[in-house]
């Protein structure tokens, strides 16, 4: 899949424009991918078919064989979707005098959280939880790419105003994805949601103060 790249004025996977490869995004309010949205939630990956998701669509097959081999590079476009608009739409929109720091920390900490609450992404992890290794330990996937970039674009402003402080400006983005990745997929192998020191929010009030100083100047 091709990396969305964009930058902090622009919203992946929102507009339904064409990419800056002058591709169109062919992921955007499809009808084909919100078929296969109510496949997963319903019976899971595996026991998902083109069939099934073809009479939901309302397509025939030859329809989705001409733009998906198969049913997990169906799945990996979903994907694709479902995490973007996940992650757009935690950041908070930016206020008068709000420093860019407190932009990217807001908006992290919110992703996490959405992330664990969508039922899509919880389907997978319960379910299908392979779906997302490649993501964890071979390659870099296309919703990687497009909160690596909109990171990148937000530090770069902390940089400018002084919120953030000074460094490689990539290496910053990736660390904090790593960051971020691991609360996401792991925080429930590390909560006690009967303790109140150790709930899912007590933790993600850690996180908040991790991204503050490994940002703060």
């Amino acid at each position: 899949m091709t990396p969305i790249r964009h930058n902090s004025s622009e919203r992946p996977g929102r507009s339904g424009q064409p990419d800056r490869s002058g591709q169109p995004d062919r992921s955007d309010g499809d009808p084909v991918l919100d078929a296969v949205r109510d496949c997963v939630l319903a019976v899971g990956v595996r026991r998902t078919t083109l069939t099934d998701v073809a009479r939901r669509a309302g397509v025939s097959r030859m329809t989705l064989y001409r733009r998906w081999p198969d049913v997990r590079s169906l799945v990996g476009d979903l994907m694709t979707r479902e995490w973007i608009a996940v992650a757009v739409e935690a950041m908070p929109e930016r206020r008068p005098g709000t420093y860019a720091r407190t932009l990217i920390v807001d908006g992290l900490v919110a992703g996490v959280r959405a992330f664990r609450a969508h039922p899509l992404f919880r389907k997978i992890v319960d379910v299908d939880p392979e779906l997302l290794l490649p993501y964890v330990l071979d390659r870099r996937g296309a919703s990687q790419e497009a909160l690596l970039s909109l990171l990148a674009d937000q530090l770069r402003e902390g940089h400018a105003d002084g919120s953030v402080r000074a460094g490689h400006t990539e290496r910053q983005a990736r660390s904090l994805l790593l960051v971020v990745q691991s609360f996401t997929l792991s925080l429930r192998t590390m909560t006690e949601e009967d303790d109140p020191e150790l709930d899912g929010d007590a933790f993600l009030a850690e996180l908040r103060t991790i991204l503050e100083r490994t940002l703060t100047p």
